[in-house]
């Protein structure tokens, strides 16, 4: 049967003290609520309905990327209103599969196993879970064991009260009973607010089979309302990632200090050290060695090489058996071959590098192309920026550029050619050739050092 999936995102989240509406706050480095599409769009619903309420446009600005249907709730009154407003979105054939857009970790195995419990239009699929303390949660009423109704905490009686089987709010519904009940929904309960979850004592009426199903973890289901429960799934989430990877065979000096913001694909023997985040996707060679402190987003590493502490690697590059840093900064662009050395305070953008090249200290190489076997004295730089346009720098295998150097682009050094320590190159080197660029040094005697004006008390 079709799959429609169902969003309710409308929520002002006043708990987060935050202007960012809630479902835009942050979690593995991504909007709650993007967790939630990912899913949605990787179980096969193409064309999720979010429906949005407060900070609906800058909700709506950043998810112009995403192919989905939005739908304004103007009016919070509950979440059986929150599928009414939506009910104009649904047909009336399949299925629909009711998701949150602040319960951001359902995973994917849990969800098939719900709307696979769905197969005809006499069915109702439903996600609960049993909890040692159900307390604020709307209680699963059972009778000969089967599900007849959901009542929430306000409205429960002292039995219905100790009942530890709750509620998660997930539920997938035939399309052809929402446009059936949705309507009919009634708001006469402590809240004066219309429930989805009064679905299930409508379902029990007409002989519908209610389904459910549990989550594989408790963790998958839990929301967030405040900034306390979103660093503690945060955290939840981060050790279930490091869990993972450590199975794959990644050795992880510390699950409880790294960070995988996006994904991580990595080949055997692979090392992180404490405080290592890594974000977007992130490939790793065998034997990549990751020390403390540093950020990895949208990189390849390859094998073999050892990447120092507290350096950033964004949108690179880098080739087997290189050194990188430490604090060495590694921006777009550049692609840094085999056995490339690049050491403590090194940056480099837009940026080739060829086999067993070398920048130890103290250099920017923006917008180069640099040869193999090349040596780059500390203190260098290629003058890119003319103010604007930027410029490319060309140094042939081989060649040694001094300590302090500023070469201004467009230049090109041969391959073999040497610059003198303290040089200024602005011009061509030919190969094999030495280029000394440096003003002639004056001593003037007499000099007095400016002193500082003391300012009148007065």
């Amino acid at each position: 049967m079709s799959l429609q999936v169902v969003i309710l995102a409308a929520g002002k989240g006043t708990r987060m003290r935050s202007a960012l509406p809630k479902v835009m706050q942050p979690l593995a480095g991504k909007p709650l609520l993007q967790h939630v599409i990912s899913t949605a769009k990787t179980l096969g619903a193409n064309e999720p309905i979010v429906v949005y309420g407060h900070g609906g446009e800058l909700v709506q600005q950043h998810f112009q990327h995403e192919t989905v249907t939005w739908v304004l709730q103007a009016e919070q009154k509950g979440t059986g209103h929150a599928v009414q407003v939506a009910l104009s979105s649904l047909p009336t054939s399949g299925n629909s599969l009711i998701l949150y857009g602040d319960v951001p970790l359902i995973s994917l195995p849990t969800l098939s196993r719900l709307v696979s419990s769905v197969s005809t239009d006499k069915d109702l699929g439903l996600l609960t879970v049993n909890l040692p303390n159900p307390t604020g949660y709307g209680r699963i009423v059972r009778e000969e064991n089967q599900v007849v109704a959901i009542v929430e905490q306000k409205d429960a009686n002292a039995d219905q009260l100790k009942i530890n089987e709750v509620n998660t709010g997930i539920m997938c519904v035939p399309n052809v009973l929402l446009h059936e009940w949705l309507p009919a929904l009634k708001n006469n309960n402590a809240q004066g607010e219309y429930y989805l979850t009064d679905l299930i004592a409508l379902a029990n009426q007409a002989g519908i089979t209610i389904s459910a199903v549990q989550p594989d973890t408790l963790w998958e289901v839990e929301g967030v309302n405040d900034k306390v429960q979103l660093a503690a799934l945060e955290r939840v989430w981060q050790q279930a990632q490091a869990a993972n990877l450590m199975r794959a065979g990644v050795t992880i000096l510390d699950p409880n200090r790294v960070d995988i913001r996006g994904e991580l694909s990595h080949g055997a023997d692979v090392s992180l050290d404490v405080g290592v985040i890594i974000e977007g996707r992130v490939v790793l060679a065998d034997n990549v060695i990751v020390s403390a402190g540093c950020v990895l987003k949208d990189c390849e590493i390859g094998a073999g090489t050892l990447i120092k502490p507290y350096s950033v690697i964004d949108s690179a590059v880098i080739g087997a058996n290189a050194q990188i840093g430490p604090f060495a900064r590694i921006r777009p662009g550049s692609k840094l071959a085999d056995e490339v050395h690049i050491g403590n305070f090194v940056e480099t953008k837009a940026t080739q590098m060829g086999v067993g090249s070398k920048a130890n200290h103290l250099a920017y190489l923006g917008d180069s192309v640099i040869g193999q076997g090349v040596n780059i004295g500390a203190g260098t730089i290629t003058c890119n920026y003319d103010g604007a346009n930027k410029h490319t720098t060309v140094i042939g295998d081989n060649a040694f550029i001094g300590t302090n150097n500023s070469l201004v682009a467009p230049v090109t050094i041969g391959a073999g050619a040497t610059t003198g320590a303290g040089s200024t190159i602005s011009k061509d080197v030919a190969p094999d050739t030495l280029a000394v660029g440096r003003a002639k040094q004056v001593a003037i005697s007499g000099w007095t050092r400016p002193k500082k004006t003391v300012k009148s008390s007065t």
